[in-house]
């Protein structure tokens, strides 16, 4: 079977979960499914299986005299063969697996502390700059080790888990369409952005468990369990074994707030992928690869590509709905009697002890005693997060195209 190209998972007409949707504050979207369809079906990549546009490869040792090499195995050891179709795969996985440790392991400290200056409506420092972020880093790594900066990360695997079975399961039982073929319509874009909202108000419970191991301080906090989360979530809607105070928000009072910070992080992370793979397709296809550059530099283009534009649209969503994810991250943990650490100085902890009334108050009481700037607490981590992602992408194109070449 002649392989496939990988599409994106996020955009309009593509199909699966993206990270982008799985909830606010988690990675850029798209990667596992991406390197699922990567390692069994490697993209078509020209010059993998023909030496000139057009012109098929003759089959390997065609030709060949004997005693010594034919004029076709050169040929097959670098652009094309069994070969350079392992050189595909090891390609496609490896870029795959970087771009997938950074957005889940790597950048994970940068969203505990993203989390904790949010929730932190004490916080004098803002830590607006990706240097106060780092130094704050530092200083929690010290006094509490580095366990500190990736509590929560199981749960967060969870949160994804729960996220895309549901969205599955809504999708079979129910007309809502997971993906949009090529002649969408208004019906069906409803449908499909209904299915969205759907999945989060579902996953809703679990993502406050999630949300609350992630900014709890490690120092009062016992070991939490691996499905303390999903116990902790169910806890929450049946309303039993989960301490809580008179100031904890109803579900109902969530809801709404969720579902548009999911939906509208679906719809923006998908419409700046469109476009950011329209226009490296268009820069691509106005420069054709030479004979001699093919098999190396269409392999990377074949690739580097949907990272790039995952990238961007999870960048892009997540400057845009900065100020409502601290919101929306405020009610969710009010009234859960959540300790923090101290943003500021980097030990002791702080308790949260919030009384919003809803989203619309909590909007007023940030702007009115934190100022516009208060929305953006923790915005350095962000920078400090998609730097470093932009950092190891770059890092592994680098050397990939450093081993490509040398193979080849």
């Amino acid at each position: 079977m002649h392989p496939r190209r990988p599409d994106g998972f996020d955009g309009f007409g593509y199909g699966g979960v993206g990270r982008d949707e799985l909830g606010p504050g988690s990675r850029p979207s798209g990667s596992g499914s991406e390197l699922g369809s990567w390692v069994t079906s490697p993209p078509d990549i020209p010059g993998s299986r023909n030496l000139h546009w057009g012109e098929k490869t003759p089959p390997y040792g065609a030709g060949t005299p004997p005693g010594g090499a034919g004029p076709n195995e050169e040929a097959n050891l670098g652009a094309g063969g069994p070969r350079a179709e392992q050189l595909n795969r090891f390609a496609g996985f490896g870029i795959g697996l970087a771009s997938l440790f950074t957005e889940n392991v790597l950048a994970h400290p940068c969203i505990v502390l993203r989390r904790q200056c949010q929730v932190n409506y004490h916080a004098r420092n803002y830590h607006l700059t990706p240097f106060t972020v780092v130094n704050i880093m530092y200083c929690i790594n010290k006094t509490q080790g580095p366990r500190a900066l990736w509590k929560g990360m199981g749960s967060s695997f969870i949160v994804q888990g729960i996220t895309l079975g549901t969205e599955g399961i809504i999708s079979e039982f129910t007309p809502l369409p997971r993906e949009l073929s090529h002649k969408w319509n208004l019906k069906q874009i409803g449908g499909h952005l209904l299915l969205k909202g759907l999945t989060h108000v579902i996953a809703m419970p679990f993502y406050s468990a999630s949300l609350i191991e992630t900014v709890q301080s490690e120092i009062i906090r016992d070991n939490p369990g691996i499905l303390d989360c999903v116990k902790e979530g169910i806890g929450r809607v049946v309303g039993l074994g989960v301490p809580h105070s008179k100031r904890l928000l109803p579900l109902m009072v969530l809801t709404f707030p969720t579902a548009l910070h999911g939906v509208l992080h679906y719809v923006i992370s998908s419409i700046v992928r469109k476009l950011v793979m329209f226009f490296l397709k268009r820069d691509n296809s106005h420069s054709l690869p030479s004979e001699s550059s093919t098999s190396v530099q269409s392999m990377l283009d074949a690739y580097f590509p949907e990272l790039i534009a995952s990238f961007a649209a999870s960048l892009c969503a997540d400057v845009m709905l900065y100020p409502l994810e601290t919101v929306l991250h405020r009610l969710h943990i009010q009234g859960t009697r959540t300790i923090i650490d101290n943003t500021d100085l980097g030990y002791e902890v702080l308790p949260i002890n919030t009384q919003y009334e809803g989203m619309k108050d909590c909007i007023n009481t940030i702007k009115r005693e934190e100022g516009m700037q208060g929305f953006y607490k923790g915005f350095g981590a962000v920078i400090v997060q998609y730097t470093l992602h932009m950092a190891v992408l770059q890092l592994t194109k680098i050397i990939y195209s450093t081993l490509l070449q040398n193979v080849s």
